[in-house]
């Protein structure tokens, strides 16, 4: 995959991320799966993909993508949700989570 890709594919997660996080709050269906886990696995997504073309990159990644997590988490009462510190921090968990696969690859190559 080459960077160009992987940046295309991070501006997809984040935008559906922000869709996701920012909308108001519907009357639908409960979603199969907890709110801490999903934030966890949408930001190891986010992160994944730019973590693997650029290994190297994971510290000013991870603190980008935290600091997206922490920005949704302060625009969200603007809609109708609640900004949560353990949504923050399930967001970190899913930051080095999706960090790990591109640090592995980079130790062994």
């Amino acid at each position: 995959m080459k960077t160009s890709a992987a940046v295309l594919l991070t501006l997809v997660f984040a935008s559906v991320i922000a869709l996701g996080t920012l909308s108001p709050p519907g009357d639908g269906d409960p979603l199969p799966i907890g709110d801490k886990p999903l934030h966890m696995i949408a930001f190891a997504v986010l992160v994944l993909p730019l973590g693997w073309v650029r290994p190297r990159w994971f510290i000013p990644l991870g603190l980008v993508a935290l600091a997206y997590g922490g920005l949704i988490e302060v625009l969200q009462p603007y809609v109708g949700r609640y900004g949560e510190w353990p949504d923050l921090l399930a967001d970190g968990v899913g930051v080095v989570l999706g960090l790990i696969p591109g640090q592995l690859r980079r130790r062994r190559g």
